[in-house]
C-alpha cells in the first residue's frame, strides 16, 4: 500500500503527513488571470511562495481541475493581491469560484496593473508578472512567475496577511 497516496486507508505515516502539511502556513491570495480576450476571472489562491530574489519570482500552484489553467496556457501572466488577516469578504466572494463566463469582479474595486488584469484595491498589494515556467505536481500545476509589477494598498503597514492553516494536508 502507497502511504501517501491520499484514497489510501489511514495509517501512522499518513495520519502525520496530513497533520504537518495542514499545519504548514500558508498566505492567501486572489490570482486573476485572462483568457488571453476579454474573459477574466479571480480565485482564492494558497500555495503561493517566493522563489527567487533576482530576478524577484514566485511559485504558484493551481488545481489541475481549473480551467485556469488553460487560461494560463494562453495568456500566460496572472496578478496576485495579497489579502489582509480581516478581509474575509474577499473569501467568501472568490471562495466559491466563478465559470469561465461569469464576471468576478462585480462589486470589487480593482484597478489594473502593468500586465492589464485586475488587482484588488482593498488588498495589502500586489505582485503580477509573466509565467517562465511550469511544473508537474501531482495534483497542481506550479506556475514559476517572473514578478514584472507590484503595488501595495492602503493598509500594508497596519494590517497583517491572512494566513491559512489547514486541519489536514489532504485537502482544502
Amino acid at each position: 500500500m502507497n502511504t501517501t497516496d491520499s484514497n489510501s486507508a489511514p495509517d501512522p505515516l499518513r495520519d502525520a503527513i496530513a497533520s504537518v502539511l495542514g499545519r504548514t502556513p500558508s498566505g492567501i491570495f486572489i490570482l486573476t488571470a485572462s483568457d488571453g480576450g476579454s474573459r477574466e476571472t479571480g480565485m482564492l489562491a494558497s500555495w503561493v511562495q517566493q522563489a527567487s530574489f533576482d530576478p524577484p519570482m514566485v511559485t504558484v500552484a493551481v488545481n489541475r481541475k481549473r480551467y485556469l489553467n488553460d487560461w494560463l496556457d494562453a495568456a500566460p501572466k496572472l496578478a496576485l493581491s495579497m489579502v489582509a488577516e480581516k478581509q474575509f469578504d474577499f473569501l467568501k466572494h472568490f471562495g466559491r469560484g466563478f465559470e469561465p463566463d461569469e464576471p468576478a469582479f462585480e462589486e470589487i474595486e480593482f484597478a489594473r496593473g502593468i500586465t492589464g488584469l485586475p488587482v484588488l484595491s482593498a488588498a495589502l498589494g500586489y505582485l503580477e508578472g509573466n509565467v517562465v515556467g511550469q511544473l508537474d505536481a501531482g495534483d497542481h500545476a506550479i506556475y514559476l512567475v517572473e514578478i514584472e509589477g507590484a503595488g501595495t494598498g492602503p493598509d500594508l503597514d497596519s494590517l497583517g496577511p491572512m494566513v491559512h492553516i489547514r486541519k489536514n494536508g489532504f485537502n482544502y
